[in-house]
């Protein structure tokens, strides 16, 4: 063995991941992330379709026929 921390670690990063299928494992409740970007996405989303609507190519006229 050359490298006794680094069996040691490797060790402990199998046990930690075997362990960690058990149904009784300790687990973390995720925790819902702050919104703190809404307001700037949502004035993005809106400056976007204005944007959008303004080089959106038009329809073209249609041409009237004289009988």
């Amino acid at each position: 063995m050359e490298q006794p921390a680094g069996f040691i670690s490797a060790i402990d990063a199998v046990h930690r991941h075997v362990n960690s299928a058990r149904p009784n494992a300790p687990i973390q409740p995720e925790r819902p992330r702050p919104a703190r970007l809404a307001p700037t996405r949502l004035a993005a989303a809106g400056a976007l379709r204005r944007l959008a609507d303004r080089i959106q190519p038009r329809p073209a006229p249609s041409m009237t026929q004289c009988s």
